[in-house]
Parts: structure tokens; C-alpha cells; sequence
């Protein structure tokens, strides 16, 4: 798109926005509605969205009604939950959609499963709140709750209104229930402004015309957001804004019952959520929840109005929609799904209610009653998926086994295993058998470690570990010609660690262990000096990743002698790993080949492992981080930091592959695959949660989800414990399942489990039909590039980086053509949430037009800001799986920066003044420079400041501040150019709260040798009023002349909070002086005054002549830019509420055309094409668009059918 024409198209590709509606169909499929989207999910064999379509245009969708029930010839109604579930006469079903103002019919088809539009789009005069099926031959007739407290009855297909009735009480509902079986015995519950339930009926009609209230519930403290009323019990459920959930027993509602009991009385209130409650249904025995603390209550009606269990699977922003099938109705095992305000809807299996409620409280903790000598010290789990064996070792030197509810001493040590003693069990595969044997491993005071077999306690060996104290002892599993072997580490005084490889042979007289010595490793000297993680590198033979209590990461070569097995290659490298031991004498100890030294603080490392050719470590800093080896060098890819408050961290459990033996499966294929192909390695990383502490709380954390999966009070850090997941765990790739697992631990003396070991069964198990965003509005949107197969553009990825109000940062992958979402990354090292985003792309060796530039891989370093005045910067490779063909994501953290981390490093940094906690990052631009980047950010303290980054050193420095402006900076634009004898020059332009565009020249930065000495400009060159207020977005781009692009000559295009878009044209002059400078000459200034209703927050120039703006107002507006102005070409509604910003490029492949991403309260990508007008094509088009929708007028008048 070269240039505007008026036959500009733009067209919805993609949406992600709050789901605001569910419904069931049977236990078969589940509707959702996204904005004005209603899409449907099969839930059978294999989880997945089968059809989807725009239904209300720009109203979104709030309420979905199924016509199921009709299609029986019974007269039931929506909304009255009941568990007789009818059968379908046939394969069509009518469903009602209603959001806003909009009402309109569609029909699925089970078996083409494809979703048809019946009739016209309804446009009422009012909102509706509720929809109630009446009758279905020979018409359709729906009766319809508005927001004045109203009902309606209406013909579905026409629109013909057949009566009308108000109630005399005509005040604002923001819930509204219709119940009955006919139009005549209709009763109408309604949630009022005033934290009133009010009930009325049609026939309760006075001779004024208006319906009277006959019954008024008290007792809410807020506007009630939802109602349910179930048939059978009589029961109404009401969920409030003052976070409760009232039952009311109302009896009998509609028909001849009326308005039910004459005195309703509240039966439970019900407090378990910390925000409001959005949604609430009914089941016979069951209350469900959702609200907008994220959580998805099932309250137990037996246990005194009790939580019975917690779901939780989406991230802030709340719940936004609840629907429970059939099943869970009628206390069977049924689906219960939400919806949350990240876009994300998940589905879970609600089992069956049991009788006995005990083992589903949450809180419930067993005591194993141990009743071996002494006090329990170390507590392992021996055996794997259906084994509930316990072993514990004792402070009098004894090793206990419980199988059932009985304990036996299965060994006991002498005088020198007791008060102090460190156990570690491992299984073990015979020689030469399919056998698998448990071992275990228990180091004393004095160098001893004795190995024996669980099983056999008879068969065993004592090693000796020095003369000192064993500090621990680990088991590590590598890989040895071709077959897995273990090794024993046992961590002794003088920061020797001592290794033997055990195997365990049988012959005919039975089971019997052999040891072989290995050199020992020699720890780096420090205070606390043992070892607490070790792991091998399968993959690099030889190598061990071990950690200290020191808080350090070290790297060991195995010392091979006379090998000439592996080729001169390897021995080169073995040349270089043994250079720090040529000094030492032939079988003195290893020292390490790379080191990190207190990586992870001084309180220790607790874990390392490796997974993919990536190494993970955990520590009890709060952090995992993920580590590469790289010519034998440890380099810290990047660190993962879990939830605030949960400092101690104990180990990272992978999702679905956790098991030995899956891991030791996968881990020959990557092998193998490595020897083929040496070159090839995974840039993804693994999924992964993480286990620790968080106060007296032992938790899961979901990084990738940031929510809590496991929470148990076994009394925090600093005791022995075992985690044991789930079977299905090895094989569910959901982070969900890991959390419904059993802990064993040691509290006062006591083995305690957080619940039975011989449970298998858990009360939940779900899915996750599609993966939600960001919760709180996304703040800034930028795009890295597209993504694809060699010529094959129907697989097209288009790559973005979001942030939010989550202070996380989002990395994704969109397809356009299927509408695809996916999360590749999820960043949450900001502390407040981000603002501003840039990146640039790593540059290609092949330069091609910027229209058909496609990439089967991307490299993008990625720059992000926002509160606390924080600065991350980030590596990004994004490549497609050859595989899949999916695209996959391998984040390197840079550096950070935080203008107020000098000031938190001070001793007595409470006896000095702090700069403004406040301040916030509000925009940022950022220019290569050689092999630096230069980043300029607008800062809410009224400075404008000027950072340097060099990815080579991970350093970022600030260069320059100014604060001239002396008010909040809210839009920053760089403009790059070069003048006529080939200097690089660059400007800078800042715009204000005031409504002021101010341009520096920072020229001098780019040629400045000593960059942290460089004194910047005081003030800038150029400044110009352009708007009323507040200026919140630049955009900046060279302008046309005479068919060339001119560099000097510049557009520069502002928004601002007036809704008014100004567009400048400047000319830039290069002063013919000794000391240089510039001056700038204003050639035009356009505006439109009111181009948008509301503040405007989003601006791209995608040419010199093409311009796109967006606003809060919901409107996406495409504008010519010519000698005479802006002249406005198209305007598009957007479903994206609260438009905080938008990016716009050029597409890729022979079509063409440009795409425009808006974000808000969700994301929104457009298409912009181009078409020929065909002037009786567009007039056919024009009035079918106007046959879709109808108007429908109704009076406040009584009118009776």
C-alpha cells in the first residue's frame, strides 16, 4: 500500500479479549463468547475449537441461551437449573446470544458442527440482562429482562414485539432472572443499584399500567452482579459486589406458585472470596463462585457453607464467566468451565460429591504415627507411582520403612550414626536384569557412609569419606556406554567431595554391590564449604554441574586417562578442561573448570538439573536460573524469579516429564540425535514450576500462569520433606495436575502427609481450551517480525512482545489465518507494571524489501520500562519447531536497570533521602549505535534521560538526564539520519502534559568516544505548542518528494488528550559552522480537531501518506495524508476496550496489504487491504449490511397479547 485510495479495506483478523459468556451443551461442547464472537469447543476425545463466528457485531456478547430444552416439547425454561436432562430430536440446535443491546438467533449443527445465523441482529432500546426461551412452534418467542426493570416478549426470527410490561419501582438492574414456565406466570428477580433483590410478575399489573414489587430481599451491602435459582430445592443464590454469596430459600417460583414464599429467609452467607463476585450457579448440594480475585469457589452445603475446593487458572484481572453442565448438576461427574478477563477459558471434571468431605479440605493434614525410636530427622518416599512407602531415618541411628500403618526397622546403625546422620535413596537396575532395586545411602559424624538395599538391609558396603563429617550425600544418575549408572557423592570436611560408582550384580548366590573409587572434587574455599546440588551432563560427557552452600555454581571435568576412543576432537577438549589440574599430583582431587561464584546469595544452592540441553539451578534467593554451557563455561541465560514473598526455593519440576524413566527415554533420543547432527541444538526451554517456601507454606508455583497450584502449612523451611505427583503427571502436560500430589513431611517430631498416599483420585482435572493473556490491560504492543516455512505463507507467524499492567511481559506468536494465539514466554522480572516497549532486530546478512521480508527464524534484542523506574533488556530467538512447525521462543536476560537500586544498597539507607519512589518510565525509543544501543525514555519526574546498552558486557548506564520540561514526559521519538558530508545525526522528540513537542539534538552522543562523560544538551534546540493537554503519542516518519524520500524532510504525527491529531511537516538544516548544530523549519501544521471522541493513546505513520490512529473511544481510524491534510478513509469499531496503543507494518508475500494490532482490555489484529471499487458491488454490500440489523421500538406502555 503504497499510497491511500478510498477502496481500502480493513478486516478483523484476530481476537483476544475478556470472555464474558459460557454455556454448555450437554457434555459434549461448550459456547463462549469474546466480544462479539461466539465460538464453540468440542469437549469429547480431543479438546478444540470447531466453529466460530461473528454474531453481534459491535456489542458484546454477556448471556447465551441454549434452546435444548425446548426441542422436547416440554415447556422448561432457561436459567431454572434442573437435572433432568432431555435428548436431542436432532442435530440443530437453536441458541440466543444477547450482549448490550443486541438479541439474535443461531443455530448449531452438532454433527456439521458449523454455527448459521438466524434472522437479523435485534437492536432494543434498552439492555438486556436476561433472555427466557417461552415457546419454539410455531415461532420462537423469547421473553427479555432490560435494565429499567422491564420485560419484553418477543418473536426471535422477526422482531415483532408482542408485549411489554415495567415495573412501578423503575430503578437500574445490574442482574436480572426470569423464571416461569409461560409469558402469563413469568416472576422477574432483579438485582438492583440499591443492593436490593426485588420480585414481580407481568400479571401482578396495577390499573396505571406497571407491575408492582411483591417481594423484596435485604441484606446485600452491594449491587448484586449475578443470580441463580434452582427448581427442585427452591433455592436463590445471589453474588454480590460485597464479596458474598447469599442463598435465599424462596420456594416455588412462577406458575401458580407466583412469587414463592411470602417471607424468603437467607440461609447461608458465604465469605471466601477477596473481590467482588462476578458469577454464582446452583447445584442440589453445591454452591459454584467465580470473582475477580481469579478463583473459582465450590462450597460444600453439608460442611456449614464451607470452601470444598479452589480452582484457579487464570491470571488477574478475575472471572469473568462461570457455566456447570449437567453432570455437575445432577451430582455426577460433570464439566464446570470459566472465563477469565486474560481471554483464557479453562474446563474442569468436578467428580462426583463424596459423603466424606475430610480428605477435600485443603487445610487437612495426616499424621503417619510413627513409632520408631528417637526423633524423625530425614523422610524419603521409596517406590514410585502406586507405592505409598515411607522411609524415615531416626537421631538414634535408625532407618525405618512404613508400608500401611505398620513401621519396621529395617536397619540400624552403630554409636557413630546417631544425633547426627544425611540420608539419600535412589533406585538402582540390576546388572544385566530388568530387576530394579532401591538404594540407600546414610552418612555419618565421622567419614562414613554406609550404602545398603532397602529391600535386603543384609546387602551393603561402607565407604569412608575422609575423617570429618559428612556433610551430605547425593546420588547422581549419568550416562556410561550406553547404559545409566549411578554415582555417590558424599560431601566431606576440608571441601573434599568423594565419588564411587555403585552397582548392585546378581549371581547365584543372590544380590551383591560393588563400588568403584573416583577421584574426588575439591569444593573453593569459603566459610560454608560442603555441597548441597550436583548433576551430570549426559550430553557432555565428563561434566558435572555442582552447587555449594556458598550459594555457587561449579562445573567439573571427569579426568580420563589412555581414552582414544572418543577421537582427536575430544581430546583437544580434554586438553583444555585439565589445564587448572596440571599442577596437582596424578589422583589428587578436581578442581572446577568454571565457576559462578555466590550466584544464588549465601543462604546456598538447593537444586541443579538439567533438561534439554539447558541447566537449571534453584537456591534460597528466590530465583531459578537457567544456565548454558558454552565451551565449558557456565553463562547464566536468564533467571526466573517466583512469586513475591516466596524466597526459598527447593528444586523446578518439569510438566509431564518428571519420571525417570521418561526423562531417561528422552534423553538417549536427544543423544542419538546430537551425534547426528552435532550442530543442531533446542532454543526452547522446558515448562516448568516451582517447588519451595513461602513463610510456614510449602507451594507450587506456576511462573508460566503465576498462580499457586499446591499450598500446604507444614511449617516452612528447614525440615525434611518428599513431594509425591501424581501418576497421570508423567503423561498430563498441564501445570495443574502436578498440584494434586501428596507431601511428606516432618513437623514436631511428627511424619506428617498432606493428605493419604493411597489416594489416587483427585476431586479435579482440567483443561485449557484456549490460553489467556494478560488480565489487567495490556499497556504496550510491539512487533518483531513474521515467521515461516520456506514458501509456504499460508503458515504465517506473526511475532509480538506485549506488556502489562501485570508488570509481566508477554512474548507471541499469531497466526492470522487460523487465529491462533500462543504464549511463548512469559517475562516477570518488572516489580510495577510495564509502559513502554522497543526492540530492535538483529541485523541479516540479506537485505530485502520490507514487503517480503519472511524468516524461518528472528533474533530481536527487546527493551522494556515502565513503574519503579525499572529497565529490562532482553535477548529474544524465535525460530519453528521443524517438527511441529510451531514457533518456539529462547529468552537471554541482558541486564537490568533501576534508578533507585544504588540507593537500596546503602547500609543506612534509612537515615537518607530517596529519589521518587514514583517515578515511572512513560515512553521509549531506542537507536543502534555501532555495537551499542542508546535508549531514550520520558520519565513522569519531568526528566528526560539517556541510557547506553552493550549486550557484550550486560551493563546498561545512564549517559544523560534533563529536566527542562519540569512536568510528566509522556511521549519520546528518535529520528536517525545522515547529512550531506555522511555524519549521523539524531534528534530526539519530547512531548509534555502541557501540550508541547520540544526536539534535542543528541548528535553528539552517537560520535562521543567517553559515553559516561558526555555532558548533554541543557535545553532543547526547537520547541512547539501543539495541543490543549496532554501529548501521548509521536510517531515520526521521512517524507516524499518528488517521488523520493527525502531524509531532511520530516512528518511527524502527535495525539493527544484533546482527541486531537495533529500531523507537522519540518524541515531539518545543518548549521555551516565550526561547532556544528541544527535548526529546524516548520513547513506545515495540520490538525483535526476532534478525530477521536476520546483521549487518543495510539499513532503509526505506515508510509508518508498513510497514517492510523486509535483511541479509548473504540474507534480505529485510517487517514490520508496529502498536500491539502488528513482526510479520514476508513473507520473500524474495535472490541479492544481502553485502547492504550497500537503498531502497524507492512505485510509479507504477493498480497500485500498492512496490518494494524490494537491493545487494551485485550489485543485485536486488523488486515488492511486494498480493492477495486466496484460501485454496485459496494451497494449490494451496503445493503446487506444494513438487512442484518433491526431496529426495535417499543413504547412504556402496558400492551397484553
Amino acid at each position: 500500500m503504497a499510497s491511500p485510495v478510498g477502496s481500502a479495506v480493513m478486516e478483523i483478523a484476530v481476537l483476544v479479549a475478556p470472555v464474558t459468556a459460557l454455556e454448555f451443551l450437554g457434555e459434549d461442547f461448550l459456547l463462549t463468547g469474546e466480544g462479539p464472537i461466539l465460538s464453540v469447543y468440542s469437549l469429547q476425545a480431543s479438546t478444540k475449537k470447531c466453529a466460530s463466528l461473528n454474531v453481534l457485531h459491535n456489542y458484546r456478547i454477556h448471556g447465551i441461551r441454549t434452546g435444548r430444552k425446548h426441542q422436547s416439547g416440554e415447556s422448561q425454561f432457561n436459567s431454572v437449573i434442573s437435572p433432568e436432562i432431555s435428548v436431542w430430536d436432532n442435530d440443530e440446535e437453536e441458541i440466543i446470544v444477547f450482549g448490550g443491546k443486541g438479541v439474535r438467533l443461531v443455530s448449531f449443527n452438532s454433527a456439521g458442527q458449523c454455527l448459521k445465523l438466524i434472522g437479523p441482529l435485534l437492536e432494543l432500546q434498552d439492555w438486556v440482562l436476561d433472555i427466557h426461551w417461552l415457546k419454539a412452534q410455531p415461532h420462537t418467542l423469547l421473553g427479555i429482562a432490560l435494565a429499567h426493570n422491564a420485560l419484553l416478549l418477543l418473536e426471535a426470527e422477526s422482531g415483532n414485539i408482542l408485549s411489554f410490561y415495567s415495573c412501578e419501582e423503575s430503578c437500574l438492574l445490574y442482574s436480572a432472572l426470569m423464571i416461569g414456565p409461560n409469558w402469563h406466570s413469568l416472576v422477574l428477580v432483579g438485582g438492583t443499584v440499591f443492593n436490593q433483590l426485588v420480585l414481580w410478575r407481568p400479571t401482578g399489573t396495577k390499573p396505571s399500567g406497571q407491575s408492582q414489587v411483591e417481594r423484596r430481599l435485604l441484606g446485600h451491602s452491594g449491587v448484586i452482579f449475578s443470580l441463580c435459582y434452582h427448581l427442585k430445592s427452591g433455592w436463590l443464590a445471589s453474588a454480590s459486589d460485597d464479596r458474598s454469596v447469599r442463598l435465599w430459600s424462596v420456594g416455588t417460583l412462577g406458575g401458580d406458585a407466583g412469587c414463592g414464599e411470602e417471607t424468603p429467609t437467607c440461609l447461608r452467607v458465604l465469605y471466601g472470596h477477596q473481590a467482588r463476585v462476578f458469577c454464582v450457579k446452583l447445584t442440589p448440594s453445591r454452591v459454584f463462585s467465580a470473582g475477580e480475585d481469579g478463583a473459582c469457589l465450590l462450597w460444600e452445603w453439608g460442611g456449614e457453607g464451607k470452601v470444598g475446593c479452589t480452582f484457579k487458572g487464570h491470571r488477574s484481572g478475575g472471572v469473568k464467566a462461570l457455566a456447570v453442565s449437567g453432570g455437575s448438576i445432577g451430582c455426577r461427574e460433570g464439566w464446570m468451565a470459566t472465563g477469565g478477563a486474560d481471554g483464557g477459558v479453562r474446563v474442569w471434571r468436578v467428580a462426583e460429591e463424596k459423603k466424606d468431605s475430610k480428605e477435600t479440605q485443603a487445610e487437612t493434614q495426616l499424621d503417619l504415627e510413627f513409632k520408631g525410636q528417637g526423633c524423625p530427622k530425614v523422610v524419603r518416599l521409596v517406590g514410585e507411582d502406586e507405592s505409598n512407602m515411607v522411609l524415615v531415618c531416626t537421631d538414634q541411628g535408625e532407618v525405618c520403612l512404613s508400608q500401611g500403618d505398620t513401621w519396621d526397622v529395617i536397619w540400624q546403625g552403630g554409636a557413630e550414626f546417631q544425633s547426627y546422620c544425611v540420608m539419600e535413596i535412589t533406585s538402582i537396575q540390576v546388572q544385566n536384569s530388568n530387576c530394579t532395586v532401591w538404594v540407600c545411602a546414610v552418612g555419618n559424624l565421622n567419614g562414613g557412609v554406609q550404602v545398603f538395599l532397602i529391600g535386603q538391609p543384609g546387602v551393603g558396603v561402607l565407604l569412608k569419606a575422609g575423617q570429618g563429617k559428612v556433610h551430605s550425600v547425593l546420588w547422581v544418575k549419568g550416562l556410561s556406554v550406553g547404559s545409566w549408572s549411578w554415582c555417590l557423592l558424599a560431601s566431606g570436611s576440608e571441601g573434599l567431595v568423594y565419588r564411587w560408582t555403585i552397582k548392585v550384580m546378581e549371581d547365584e548366590s543372590g544380590l551383591h554391590m560393588k563400588e568403584e573409587t573416583l577421584l574426588p572434587f575439591l569444593l573453593p574455599p569459603c566459610a560454608k564449604r560442603w555441597l548441597t546440588a550436583a548433576v551430570t551432563l549426559p550430553q557432555r560427557k565428563g561434566l558435572y554441574l555442582c552447587g555449594d552452600r556458598r550459594g555457587s555454581l561449579l562445573l567439573y571435568a571427569e579426568r580420563e586417562k589412555n581414552d582414544t576412543r572418543n577421537g582427536g576432537e575430544r581430546r583437544m577438549d580434554l586438553q583444555d578442561q585439565e589445564t587448572e589440574n596440571r599442577q596437582t599430583q596424578i589422583g589428587g582431587p578436581i578442581s572446577p573448570i568454571s565457576t559462578l561464584y555466590g550466584v544464588h546469595g549465601k543462604q546456598g544452592v538447593t537444586s541443579v538439573c538439567e533438561h534439554q540441553d539447558l541447566c537449571y539451578s534453584t537456591g534460597r534467593d528466590g530465583s531459578v536460573r537457567i544456565l548454558t554451557v558454552e565451551e565449558n563455561v557456565l553463562k547464566v541465560r536468564r533467571v526466573q524469579r517466583a512469586c513475591r514473598g516466596m524466597e526459598w526455593l527447593e528444586k523446578v519440576l518439569f510438566l509431564g516429564l518428571d519420571a525417570p524413566e521418561v526423562q531417561g527415554k528422552m534423553l538417549n533420543e536427544r543423544i542419538e540425535k546430537r551425534k547426528i547432527d552435532q550442530e543442531s541444538e533446542s532454543v526452547a526451554e522446558a515448562r516448568f514450576v516451582m517447588v519451595g517456601f513461602h513463610s510456614v507454606h510449602f507451594i507450587i508455583w506456576d511462573p508460566h500462569r503465576q498462580e499457586k497450584l499446591l499450598s500446604v502449612a507444614c511449617g516452612g523451611g528447614h525440615r525434611s520433606w518428599a513431594y509425591k505427583c501424581p501418576i497421570h503427571t508423567h503423561t498430563d502436560p498441564h501445570a495443574h495436575a502436578i498440584g494434586h500430589g501428596t507431601l511428606v513431611f516432618i513437623k514436631h517430631g511428627a511424619v506428617m502427609a498432606s493428605r493419604s498416599l493411597a489416594s489416587t483420585e483427585t476431586d479435579v482435572n482440567g483443561h485449557t481450551l484456549k490460553e489467556g493473556l494478560h488480565g489487567r490491560g495490556i499497556s504496550c504492543v510491539c512487533h518483531l517480525g513474521s515467521l515461516t516455512k520456506t514458501r509456504e505463507l499460508s503458515e504465517l507467524w506473526e511475532i509480538f512482545v506485549t506488556g502489562g499492567e501485570d508488570t509481566s511481559v508477554g512474548v507471541l506468536a499469531v497466526n492470522p489465518q487460523s487465529g491462533t494465539v500462543k504464549v511463548l514466554a512469559v517475562l516477570t522480572d518488572h516489580i510495577s507494571n510495564v509502559r513502554a516497549l522497543a526492540a530492535i532486530r538483529k541485523e541479516e546478512t540479506n537485505e530485502r524489501g520490507r514487503g517480503d521480508r519472511t524468516d524461518t527464524s528472528l533474533s530481536s534484542l527487546v527493551f522494556s520500562a515502565g513503574g519503579r523506574a525499572q529497565l529490562q533488556c532482553y535477548r529474544l530467538l524465535i525460530s519453528l519447531d521443524e517438527q511441529q512447525g510451531q514457533p518456539i521462543c529462547q529468552v537471554t536476560q541482558i541486564a537490568g536497570h533501576r534508578l533507585d537500586e544504588q540507593w537500596e544498597r546503602k547500609r543506612n539507607r534509612h537515615k537518607t533521602i530517596k529519589m521518587d519512589p514514583e517515578t515511572r518510565y512513560m515512553s521509549m525509543s531506542v537507536v543502534r549505535n555501532g555495537t551499542e544501543y542508546v535508549l531514550a525514555l520520558g520519565c513522569s519526574d519531568g526528566a528526560v534521560r539517556l541510557f547506553s546498552v552493550t549486550e557484550s558486557n550486560r551493563s546498561v548506564d545512564m549517559l544523560w538526564e534533563c529536566f527542562y520540561h519540569q512536568r510528566c514526559v509522556l511521549s519520546v521519538a528518535t529520528y536517525k539520519l545522515e547529512d550531506s558530508q555522511g555524519r549521523k545525526l539524531l534528534l530526539l522528540f519530547s512531548a509534555t502534559t502541557d501540550g508541547c513537542i520540544s526536539v534535542w539534538d543528541l548528535t553528539a552522543v552517537l560520535n562521543s568516544k567517553a559515553g559516561v562523560s558526555w555532558q548533554g544538551p541543557s535545553a532543547p534546540f526547537f520547541s512547539i505548542p501543539v495541543h490543549q493537554s496532554g501529548v501521548n503519542t509521536l510517531a515520526l516518519s521521512p517524507q516524499r518528494a518528488m517521488g523520493q524520500m527525502e531524509e531532511n524532510m520530516i512528518s511527524l504525527a502527535s495525539g493527544g488528550d484533546d482527541g486531537q491529531l495533529s500531523l507537522l511537516s519540518i524541515k531539518i538544516d545543518q548549521k555551516e559552522q565550526e561547532n556544528g548544530g541544527m535548526s529546524l523549519q516548520l513547513l506545515s501544521h495540520r490538525s483535526v480537531p476532534l478525530a477521536h471522541s476520546s483521549p487518543l493513546t495510539g499513532l503509526c505513520l505506515l508510509s508518508p501518506t498513510l497514517l492510523v490512529s486509535t483511541s479509548p473511544d473504540q474507534r480505529l481510524c485510517l487517514w490520508s495524508v496529502n498536500s491539502d491534510g488528513l482526510r479520514p478513509l476508513k473507520v473500524l469499531f474495535s472490541h479492544t476496550a481502553d485502547a492504550a496503543g497500537l503498531w502497524a507494518w507492512f505485510g509479507v508475500g504477493q498480497e500485500g496489504g498492512a496490518w494494524v494490532i490494537v491493545c487494551g482490555q485485550g489485543l485485536q489484529l486488523f488486515q488492511l487491504t486494498e480493492r477495486e471499487m466496484d460501485e454496485p458491488n459496494e451497494t449490494v454490500n451496503r445493503s446487506a449490511k444494513e438487512e442484518e440489523r433491526k431496529k426495535v421500538i417499543f413504547s412504556h406502555r402496558v400492551s397484553r397479547t
